[in-house]
């Protein structure tokens, strides 16, 4: 059976799915495919259901329940970190309250964490790694800022305004904040389900395990990041919490999801389901 994997075309992602790419564990009957987009096109490509597991962000989990699951492993959490609202000049809250703000697409999470801390904040969608030029030509005040940029903003002269995953952290008593999970098709069965959740588990656990191995395959996916700036934000992102969520993780993802109702962000979800 064909199963294609879509997911970002990132350092994180290719380190969870290297154990997979390069036939590090056995995948049974099953052959991958992988198939690389920016997270805001496969959140859009999972409305048409287009593939068997993909990566989507949390907050675009509140429109796909109905046609996906939630995997419990290979999640993107903030553990007190996350996407960041950046300018090129220092300011505030209030500075920005008339300013277009923009985001990396509709449906991502950091678009949703800014909404739960700047409800009137007006925000417009731009290409996660066209942000930071389009806030130095001046066509905007601030962005936030996704993937790789959370690690080398203050080297390239940005001002934070607010990490959202710290303020998350600290407004809802130290939970993570659910930023990706992947995500796998329900159509596809129980027994292909739990099948292929196992292989994909193995190869996050296979990377944790041999991780120089993994990130010298990942360095590939690092968009100009030094080797030790890839392994940091790998592991900002590939760790244990990847394996599962945990107990608080998931509480985490539903708060996100009643927060985001609550605000009328998102429609109602039940609780989500984890695939284990």
């Amino acid at each position: 059976m064909k199963v294609v994997i879509a997911h970002s075309p990132d350092s994180d992602d290719a380190f969870m799915h290297f154990a997979i790419g390069e036939g590090k564990v056995d995948t049974g009957d099953y052959e991958f495919d992988h198939v690389m987009a920016d997270i805001e096109t496969l959140n859009r490509h999972a409305v048409e259901g287009r593939h068997e597991v993909t990566a989507i962000s949390i907050h675009a989990y509140a429109h796909l329940a109905d046609r996906y699951a939630l995997l419990n492993h290979g999640a993107s959490m903030g553990e007190g970190y996350g996407p960041v609202l950046i300018t090129r000049e220092p300011r505030s809250r209030e500075d920005l309250q008339s300013c277009p703000i923009a985001v990396p697409g509709d449906w991502t999470s950091a678009a949703l964490a800014l909404k739960l801390w700047m409800p009137e904040a007006n925000t417009e969608v731009v290409p996660f790694d066209e942000i930071m030029e389009k806030i130095d030509c001046g066509d905007y005040q601030a962005g936030v800022i996704i993937h790789e940029g959370q690690v080398t903003y203050e080297q390239e002269g940005y001002f934070p305004v607010v990490d959202l995953g710290q303020w998350w952290a600290q407004s809802q008593n130290g939970l993570p904040l659910p930023l990706g999970g992947n995500a796998i098709r329900r159509d596809l069965g129980e027994q292909h389900i739990r099948e292929i959740s196992r292989i994909l588990r193995e190869s996050i656990a296979y990377a944790l395990e041999h991780r120089e191995e993994a990130l010298q395959y990942a360095e590939k996916y690092n968009r100009g990041l030094t080797r030790e700036q890839t392994d940091r934000f790998v592991g900002m992102y590939v760790n244990q919490r990847t394996l599962d969520y945990g107990d608080d993780g998931r509480e985490a993802v539903c708060r996100f999801l009643r927060m985001g109702a609550g605000a009328g962000a998102v429609p109602e979800v039940s609780e989500p389901e984890f695939i284990v």
